[in-house]
């Protein structure tokens, strides 16, 4: 399970993340959706222990991410935003590498190895570095070390950004086939995302949750029966999101709250 207990993150005089609480239990495929600069990545980045909140609580399989951390990141498996790796490695070394730091024995290593190679097909680009792959396989690459030492829990930020319709069919058919004995969290702003693989979605703006239902319970409180309908009616113009000030671009807002905080 996860557990999130008034959970906050603040920087100066910008709060990203204000006092939000939910847990998550195996079998659920939660879909953590929100508009640019609603916290999204500010909270996954918290659950796995990558940035340390200002207050409040996380656990991971009974284990609390700071107190434990090391207990709390094996049961975990992290795709972060962008999805970042070692761009002068081949895609086998950075594989390889990854399954030393998970400390793999050597039966499961290769065990695992072939799995995730296989389910992203991968075998094309194993010798390839990651600088000179495209954005879709480099994606492909960091799903496939969040999933190499087969964890209870995947947090997944933007899975399927940058792959093209066939990838993400695949990556969802993948996720879908996961869902029945782990825990996956999903940030998304992609609405299709959430109907296509979540059974429980989260919307948040402003740093602060506004609806947590299925994504038919949500889709149902909009006269026209539509989840991107509902999605507009809570979100639009909440304030701290990208739709709050007329005029600006897409995260100038937050933008500008964080420089005049970090002046």
């Amino acid at each position: 399970m996860i557990e999130i207990n008034h959970l906050s993150k603040r920087y100066g005089a910008l709060t990203a993340v204000d006092d939000i609480s939910f847990n998550v239990e195996a079998g659920q495929v939660l879909g953590f959706l929100g508009p640019n600069g609603a916290g999204k990545s500010t909270t996954m980045k918290m659950i796995t222990g990558f940035l340390t909140p200002t207050s409040g609580s996380v656990r991971v399989c009974g284990h609390d991410v700071e107190a434990a951390p090391l207990a709390a990141k094996a049961c975990m498996g992290y795709l972060p935003e962008g999805a970042p790796s070692y761009a002068e490695m081949t895609v086998r070394a950075f594989l390889d590498f990854i399954a030393d730091i998970r400390r793999l024995s050597a039966g499961l290593r290769r065990a695992r190895l072939d799995d995730v190679i296989q389910r992203l097909a991968l075998e094309s680009v194993m010798e390839q570095m990651i600088e000179t792959l495209s954005k879709g396989f480099k994606r492909r690459v960091g799903l496939a070390q969040a999933l190499l030492h087969d964890p209870r829990v995947l947090i997944l930020d933007e899975p399927t950004d940058g792959l093209d319709p066939n990838q993400k069919h695949q990556v969802r058919t993948l996720i879908n086939d996961m869902s029945k004995d782990k825990i996956i969290v999903i940030s998304t702003h992609i609405l299709e995302e959430v109907d296509a693989v979540c059974n429980r979605a989260i919307i948040i703006a402003g740093g602060r949750i506004l609806a947590d239902d299925t994504p038919e319970g949500l889709a149902a409180r909009a006269p026209s029966g539509r989840l991107d309908d509902i999605f507009r009616q809570i979100t639009l113009n909440t304030p701290g999101t990208d739709t709050d000030i007329p005029g600006k671009t897409p995260g100038a807002g937050r933008r500008d709250a964080r420089e005049s905080a970090h002046a």
